[in-house]
């Protein structure tokens, strides 16, 4: 062995325990930074603070409308640079038995859901476990569709048919048990087993539906190794102290543990009962308040959950836009247009209740609104959002290119 070689295989060695120890040294740093300590939760009570007699007049006046005239029942807030504007609660939490709502209610936030599962898998692929070109065979083999990767679920091009409606059939002409919740896996198999046919081609269009996240869901827990529950608590909640949300699935709770009720049909007489389609998560299954939500976007801007990187990839749009500004990128639904602010927002409706969260990232506005009665009160929001000098988000508002407004709606 000549001395050349010698001196090639020692500094080779030591270019690779010098890779080894920086990147040990990075993944202790990113480590070290979803550690809470006091000053984040002292930060976070101010953040959360709000004097009921120094609430905005205008906000207040225009929820009180909201609520007489188009019927909203649930809870809001308003919060502009860290700081509370006005927060509500109204109406009922379950109304068959008369109680009320409280500003720390937990509601099913349904395909609000979704916000959190695309920060989960893009944390995921910034710790290298997986990649946004990683087919679902490779996780899941019996998997019947071909060329679907993990960024075709996130941008709902995937032309996957919507299992929720897949299963419910299944379920009903079979007779099976309608209470007992499915796991994702389980709704999995039976895809494998049954091989539904999909909506269309892989990457043909977009199309929005829920089975593009129960997928990622199950890919999370295949991943990890965890509950879908157990990795959003430890890598998502904790990390951004919120304390009042979690997952709730029927498959780990016979009766979920909250106490807001969803009605249907624009009638308290429908209360919404949990059945076995409240299993499977990822695509909903996320109980949360709207201070968590404030929360949560105070911890998405300051890096502590994913890296400017991964966020700018998240909030870009993926498909044609609707009505020229409309879009969706990686768990998000977005409005962009030059000239004009860049907002990312996420609807929600599932089983009763309606909800939206609204993020103006230029304006650092945080606009949620969590309903438990399903009607069309979300859709008059127009004047709280020219208060603000915001864009209007209602898709009706606009004309554009691209695709027809109604064609993705959860």
């Amino acid at each position: 062995m000549n001395f050349r070689y010698i001196c090639s295989v020692l500094a080779l060695s030591a270019t690779l325990l010098t890779a080894c120890s920086s990147k040990k040294s990075e993944e202790k740093k990113a480590a070290e930074k979803k550690i809470r300590t006091k000053d984040d939760d002292k930060a976070d009570s101010l953040l959360l603070v709000y004097n009921p007699q120094k609430g905005d007049k205008w906000i207040a006046d225009f929820v009180d409308n909201l609520h007489k005239k188009y019927g909203f029942n649930g809870n809001m807030l308003v919060a502009k640079d860290g700081k509370i504007l006005y927060e509500k609660a109204i109406g009922w939490a379950d109304y068959l038995h008369r109680d009320s709502l409280t500003i720390n209610s937990e509601f099913e936030l349904a395909s609000i859901t979704k916000t959190f599962t695309g920060t989960a898998i893009m944390q995921l692929v910034e710790a290298g476990k997986l990649s946004l070109n990683d087919n679902v065979k490779k996780f899941y083999p019996n998997f019947p569709y071909e060329g679907i990767t993990v960024k075709l679920l996130l941008s709902h091009r995937s032309g996957m048919m919507n299992y929720v409606y897949f299963i419910d059939d299944i379920w009903r002409k079979e007779k099976r048990n309608m209470k007992k919740g499915v796991t994702n896996q389980e709704v999995m198999n039976v895809i494998a087993e049954r091989k539904p046919n999909p909506y269309t081609k892989p990457d043909n269009r977009f199309h929005y539906n829920n089975s593009n996240f129960m997928v990622l869901g199950a890919i999370i827990e295949k991943v990890t190794g965890q509950r879908y529950s157990q990795y959003m608590m430890e890598h998502v909640f904790k990390p951004a102290g919120l304390k009042h949300t979690h997952v709730y699935s029927t498959t780990e709770y016979e009766k979920i543990p909250v106490d807001v009720v969803g009605h249907d049909r624009n009638s308290f007489r429908y209360s919404v009962a949990q059945n076995f389609l409240d299993g499977p998560v990822g695509d909903k299954g996320i109980y949360s308040t709207v201070h968590d939500l404030v929360l949560f976007d105070k911890y998405l801007k300051n890096g502590r959950l994913l890296s400017k990187k991964s966020l700018d990839s998240a909030y870009t749009g993926h498909n044609k836009p609707i009505n020229g500004h409309f879009n969706y990128g990686y768990g998000w639904r977005m409005f962009d247009g030059e000239k004009m602010d860049k907002v990312v927002y996420h609807t929600g409706w599932w089983h009763g209740f309606r909800h939206i969260y609204v993020r103006d990232l230029n304006k650092n506005i945080v606009i949620v609104f969590l309903g438990n009665l399903t009607n069309g009160s979300l859709m008059h929001l127009d004047d709280l959002y020219k208060h603000f000098d915001m864009p209007i988000i209602r898709k009706g508002a606009y004309h554009g290119n691209g695709s027809l407004p109604g064609s993705d709606e959860d």
